[in-house]
């Protein structure tokens, strides 16, 4: 349902269940948390799809008649959800999301956990809980709406229409478009992983938490690392740097 493999130091963590358009069990929600855990020494990841034409129908609606009946199951469900979304997004490298084909429901929740979305010519968005008699998980209501803003949030949650990529870039859902999504993801993940990994890192984790003041210190801290000795020593010699 997911794997995991690598280009170096970028790590790509693809999903992978053709039968069923990439529909997201509650045992996939697990597997994309143990994916993420297996990823953590790597410089920059890509989330993507294996299956042509689609990224993922969201949650697996085979489950949805037991979810009706067990609320037991609707618990497990939610948990095993928010652990694979979240997982991608405590991350502490870039993460890249590739989308070269359909994107719906519960997969909208999962690519607003990366750090920079793409979309390809064939992507589309939805996002139909509301169409289904259902909510949105309130994490992922709150990422959306500190991505595109409140009032476009409520026009996606409440309508369910479909957003192709030109839309979709418009109101600020994705970050780029490109013909194909994977080629681009892969050469800027490529790109991000030459730059230092662990100055990378801090970034991320700034751009996370701005308010927090041990930032300030860990700011202070990089100009006596030896990932700003080589920067400047590469700046100076007019050469690529290389970080361990």
């Amino acid at each position: 349902m997911i794997s995991v493999t690598r280009d170096g130091p970028v790590a790509i963590i693809a999903l992978a269940r053709p039968e069923a358009r990439n529909a997201m069990p509650t045992a996939a929600w697990l597997a994309l948390a143990d994916a993420a855990a297996q990823v953590a020494d790597a410089r920059a990841v890509i989330l993507r799809s294996d299956v042509p034409r689609i990224f993922s129908a969201g949650a697996d609606v085979r489950e949805f008649e037991q979810l009706q009946t067990d609320p037991a199951m609707r618990g497990a469900f939610r948990r095993a959800m928010r652990a694979g979304i979240d997982a991608i997004a405590a991350l502490p490298m870039p993460v890249i999301a590739a989308v070269d084909g359909g994107c719906f429901g519960a997969a909208v929740a999962l690519i607003l956990a990366a750090d920079v979305r793409i979309a390809g010519n064939y992507s589309e968005f939805a996002i139909t809980p509301g169409r289904l008699g259902l909510g949105y998980p309130r994490e992922d209501v709150a990422r959306l709406a500190a991505q595109v803003g409140k009032g476009m949030a409520s026009l996606l949650l409440f309508t369910g229409d479909k957003l192709r990529p030109d839309e979709a870039y418009r109101i600020g859902l994705i970050e780029l478009k490109a013909r194909k999504a994977d080629d681009v993801a892969t050469a800027m993940a490529r790109a991000v992983a030459g730059n230092a990994p662990n100055a990378l890192r801090l970034l991320k984790a700034t751009l996370a938490d701005p308010a927090n003041p041990a930032h300030d210190q860990a700011f202070e801290d990089a100009y006596g690392g030896a990932e700003f000795a080589e920067g400047v020593s590469a700046f100076r010699e007019r050469r690529p740097a290389v970080y361990p």
